[in-house]
C-alpha cells in the first residue's frame, strides 16, 4: 500500500482521487492545504483524519510515502524539492516545472535521494496512445505531425472583466502554452524526440502571458505544427502523417478514440477499451514504479520533461514571455 498525501485542493485534484481510489495499492493518507478549514472541508470528504497547513511539516511526516502535486506551475519545483529532499516520491502536475534550469534541480533532488519523479502527463499512459504508438510504423516515413489544444477558458471571462485570476497571471508561470500547449508537445518529444528548430509566436494578454499560441518545429526529415489557446475553442483532431498514411487522434490531451487510413485502404479503427478515468493509468504506473523500486519512468522520461521544457522556454522566449521563476531560477 502506497500512503498519499495530496498537496491542492482543486478540480484537478478531485479527478486525480476518483481515478486513484480504483487502484488496490493506493491509499489517500493526508491532505494539505493553505487554511486549515479548506483542509479538513476537503479531507472530510474523502474520510482522511490527517491534515497539514505546514508544507516543511508534510514533508517530514512518516504517514505519507508519496505526494501528488497540483499547485501552480511556478510552485511545482519548490515544492517537490522539498519532498524529494525528505524522501518522499513525488508525481507531479503537468508542466511540471516553470522551465528546464528547475527541472534540472529537481532531478537532482530525486537522484540524490533515490525517490521517483514523475511528471503526471496523463495522455502519453492512455491505452489509446500505446496503441498509436504501436501502429506508428504502418505508416511509412513520418513527415507531418499535427495538434491542437484550443479551450476558451471559463476564467478569461473575468479577465475581461478586470479580474486577473491566476490562470492569466505570469506570477504562476502561466498562460496557454504553459497550461494546455504542453499537451500538444509532450506526445510529440514521446513520439519523435527533439525538434531541431522552432518558430513560435502567440497572441500575448496585457498580463505578460499568451492567450493563444502557435509553434512550428522542424527535424530533419519532418515537421511538427502545433496550436493551443485560451480565448478560443477548436474540435480538431491532432493527425500524423507518413507516407503510406496518416493515423488521426480525437483529443491529443486525452485520446479516446484513433484511427489509421492507409493509402488505398479503408479507414481502420485503433480505438481499444479504456475501463477507467485517464488519470488512472498514469497513477497506476506511478505506485508500480514505486513497488518496483524504480526512480523513473521509462515513458514520462526524465529526458522527455526535459525536452518538452526546452522547447517551451524556447518559444516562450521567442513569444517575450518571462515569468519571475525564470529570474529566479537564472539567479539560484
Amino acid at each position: 500500500m502506497i500512503k498519499f498525501g495530496v498537496i491542492g485542493t482543486n478540480w484537478i485534484t478531485e479527478s486525480f482521487l476518483k481515478a486513484a481510489s480504483e487502484i488496490q495499492d493506493f491509499k489517500l493518507q493526508a491532505v494539505y492545504s493553505r487554511t486549515e478549514e479548506k483542509a479538513k472541508t476537503f479531507a472530510n470528504q474523502y474520510h482522511v483524519s490527517t491534515i497539514f497547513t505546514d508544507l516543511d511539516e508534510m514533508a517530514k511526516s512518516d504517514e505519507i510515502d508519496a505526494v501528488y502535486i497540483a499547485t501552480p506551475n511556478s510552485l511545482h519545483a519548490e515544492q517537490a524539492i522539498l519532498f524529494l529532499n525528505h524522501q518522499k516520491h513525488v508525481l507531479c502536475e503537468k508542466p511540471i516545472a516553470s522551465n528546464a534550469i528547475e527541472f534540472k534541480q529537481m532531478v537532482q533532488a530525486a537522484k540524490e535521494n533515490n525517490v521517483l519523479l514523475m511528471e503526471a502527463m496523463k495522455s502519453t499512459y492512455m491505452p489509446v496512445f500505446n496503441e498509436v504508438e504501436k501502429h506508428l510504423e504502418r505508416i511509412g516515413q513520418v513527415r507531418k505531425y499535427f495538434a491542437s489544444y484550443c479551450q476558451y477558458s471559463s476564467r478569461y471571462d473575468a479577465y475581461k472583466n478586470g479580474q486577473v485570476l491566476n490562470a492569466f497571471n505570469p506570477a504562476f508561470s502561466n498562460g496557454s502554452l504553459m497550461d494546455i500547449g504542453v499537451y500538444t508537445i509532450y506526445p510529440l518529444v514521446r513520439l519523435f524526440g527533439k525538434p531541431k528548430e522552432i518558430q513560435a509566436s502567440c497572441i500575448k494578454l496585457d498580463t505578460g502571458v499568451d492567450g493563444q499560441g502557435s509553434i512550428i518545429m522542424k527535424y530533419e526529415d519532418k515537421e511538427a505544427v502545433v496550436f493551443f489557446s485560451k480565448i478560443a475553442d477548436s474540435n480538431l483532431p491532432a493527425e500524423i502523417q507518413g507516407e503510406k498514411g496518416s493515423i488521426m487522434i480525437d483529443r491529443i490531451s486525452s485520446p479516446q478514440k484513433a484511427g489509421i487510413v492507409l493509402r488505398g485502404s479503408e479507414a481502420e479503427d485503433l480505438t481499444v477499451s479504456q475501463s477507467f478515468d485517464p488519470m488512472y493509468y498514469e497513477t497506476k504506473a506511478f505506485i508500480d514504479l514505486i513497488k518496483n523500486g524504480e526512480t523513473e519512468s521509462k515513458i514520462n522520461s526524465f529526458k522527455t520533461s526535459l525536452e518538452v521544457l526546452e522547447i517551451m522556454d524556447e518559444a516562450r522566449k521567442q513569444m517575450g514571455i518571462v515569468f519571475p521563476a525564470d529570474e529566479k531560477a537564472i539567479n539560484s
